[in-house]
């Protein structure tokens, strides 16, 4: 029962970061571009690979693990609202934008966790040499 209460936190802590991020969306463009989508995407491709190269280091517990994870992370990215933008973007007859919505969220967000994983890394050697 406290995993459920653990991941359902999590799940509406990330829910609401992205309810916030995305709505940035539709104030800058009008709806017109799945901005919002992407860069919530790739921000938690981002974190996804920076606290994964964390926790391959460092002992976390099993609940932090589904906290962060599957709560927060899973509440916050949106792989399901990614495809079902780029549906209605192929639907509508808008098949470059699609095409470079598919290209850039797969790229950017493979190339964030890369990035963030490296960087975790990174800071772990510096702490470990006292920096």
């Amino acid at each position: 029962m406290l995993k459920l209460f653990v991941v359902g936190l999590g799940g509406a802590l990330g829910a609401i970061s992205r309810y916030v991020v995305s709505g940035l969306d539709y104030r800058f463009s009008n709806g017109v571009l799945p901005i919002g989508t992407f860069i919530v995407n790739v921000t938690g491709s981002l974190l996804i690979g920076f606290l994964w190269g964390i926790v391959e280091h460092f002992t976390v517990t099993s609940n932090t693990r589904l906290f962060v994870f599957i709560g927060i992370l899973g509440g916050y990215t949106t792989f399901s609202t990614f495809s079902l933008e780029t549906f209605n973007l192929i639907r509508d007859g808008e098949y470059r934008i699609a095409a470079v919505n598919i290209v850039l969220s797969v790229s950017f967000c493979i190339a964030a966790v890369f990035l963030g994983y490296t960087a975790s890394r990174a800071a772990i050697g510096l702490c470990k040499k006292g920096v």
